[in-house]
């Protein structure tokens, strides 16, 4: 059981004990350690004092390890080398040019924007290690407030004023229906014209979703929302199906997925923008602090 008592052990205590431990011999193991043998002996006394025995038998002025020091060696050799270990790790990811960054993000972000940035990124830094961890904006945002990633990318901007968000990225947003639907034919439109259509759209926790309510409510009015969805591939097949329209970011390059048409929306405000968030009061560990300055540096991204 451990003792409630605390002896003010330190490790360097362990580090000289086991070096004592395996010469049995003081004023050669302090010599080889460059201090002086009555700061060895005390260093001994508080393991002692610590486990509340001798740790060497002493006949007159040898030392012999006994089979309590025994035990301590070998579970302090252990502790020493995990020590040793996690130094060398955390060093590693500490380093400015190989250091992990744990990076959060709004899921539909995943498939062009975080891919983007980390192989700019890994032109400067090609030894840099990501976390990546994709969610909805709202999640991503605690994951941020809790510390479980060190930045984030996400849409629209938080509230919180613990938050510091830079805008990165715009992508417009397009009013999306069915290849069927009888606005299909045509190219643009204003919002309030389509205000009796039924919608699909993403959970009120995605950023998306607060955009687009955002912009239905500056148009003049609530959109009929008949499903909600986890993530926008499953929105344009909604869409194609004909069970409603949809307001989306314009698609990665490539065909529109089949049996959809987009709309220029004529809205102002139509747009999402990604930003940047990092917690004003977090002090950032040298690879985050690098990378951070990579993306304030970096151009607007628009698509």
């Amino acid at each position: 059981m451990r003792r409630a008592h605390h002896s003010g052990m330190e490790i360097r205590d362990l580090e000289w004990f086991v070096a004592l431990a395996e010469t049995e011999q003081v004023t050669r193991t302090a010599e080889g350690l460059h201090i002086t043998q009555p700061t060895l002996s005390r260093a001994v006394n508080r393991l002692e004092k610590h486990f509340g025995t001798s740790l060497f038998d002493r006949t007159g002025k040898r030392l012999r390890l006994n089979r309590y020091g025994e035990v301590v060696r070998a579970h302090a050799a252990r502790v020493l080398g995990e020590i040793d270990a996690a130094e060398q790790r955390v060093g590693a990811m500490l380093d400015p040019q190989s250091g992990v960054v744990s990076l959060g993000f709004v899921t539909s972000f995943g498939s062009w924007l975080v891919p983007r940035l980390m192989q700019e990124y890994r032109q400067q830094a090609a030894s840099a290690q990501f976390l990546l961890e994709g969610g909805p904006a709202d999640a991503v945002l605690e994951m941020l407030r809790q510390g479980s990633v060190d930045v984030a990318i996400c849409s629209p901007k938080p509230r919180d004023e613990d938050i510091h968000w830079h805008p990165i990225a715009e992508e417009p947003l397009r009013l999306v229906v069915g290849d069927q639907h009888p606005l299909a034919t045509a190219k643009r439109i204003d919002l309030a014209q389509v205000s009796d259509e039924d919608f699909v759209a993403l959970r009120p926790e995605f950023g998306l979703r607060q955009i687009f309510d955002a912009l239905c409510a500056k148009a003049g009015f609530a959109p009929a929302i008949v499903v909600e969805a986890t993530e926008i591939p499953t929105l344009w097949g909604l869409v194609a199906s004909g069970a409603g329209v949809a307001v989306l970011p314009v698609p990665t390059p490539g065909p529109l997925p089949k049996g959809t048409k987009q709309l220029f929306i004529k809205d102002s405000g139509a747009v999402r923008t990604a930003g940047f968030a990092t917690l004003r009061t977090r002090r950032q560990s040298p690879p985050v602090a690098r990378f951070i300055e990579f993306v304030h540096d970096h151009p607007l991204i628009k698509r």
